[in-house]
């Protein structure tokens, strides 16, 4: 291997190399059985920040207007009593908080069925850790996702 080829791969990361000699990772979602895109392949992580984004700001604004008029510090803790309500109640009856439906999201089981309340609830709480959200697996799932064996698909 010359130094151009080394330098290649390492600039390209991991995944690049490995491709380089032949692993096949296949599209996010392949070994979950979901399709590469459509309806009921993992949703993009675009829409997902998108989605977040919308649900945090839905739960500022109720804990601004609701629980801390005029006092900014007092919302922000609120908010994050409030996203896990929301997120629990939401994604645990219809599968999809106001921000995954805006943007055509769902949260199922990595069985294709529904996430049971306990799962819900890991799910939610680990969310709001938010460093858990962060650590990603090969398909895109959060570890959050992963330790409630869920996954966030196109509708």
């Amino acid at each position: 291997m010359d130094n151009r080829q080394a330098i290649g791969s390492w600039l390209s990361g991991p995944r690049a190399a490995a491709e380089e000699m032949g692993a096949d990772f296949g599209h996010r979602g392949k070994r979950l059985g979901l399709p590469e895109n459509g309806p009921g392949s993992v949703a993009p992580l675009g829409r997902r920040f998108g989605a977040i984004f919308i649900d945090w700001a839905l739960c500022l604004l109720i804990a601004y207007g609701l629980f801390a008029p005029g006092d900014q510090q007092a919302a922000g803790n609120w908010a994050v009593g409030i996203f896990l309500v929301l997120s629990v109640l939401t994604v645990g009856t219809i599968g999809c908080t106001p921000g995954k439906r805006i943007l055509g999201i769902r949260v199922v089981a990595e069985s294709g069925g529904r996430l049971t309340l306990g799962r819900v609830v890991v799910r939610s709480v680990l969310l709001c850790l938010v460093i858990p959200a962060l650590v990603w697996d090969r398909d895109g799932r959060g570890l959050h996702d992963r330790l409630a064996r869920a996954v966030q698909v196109r509708i």
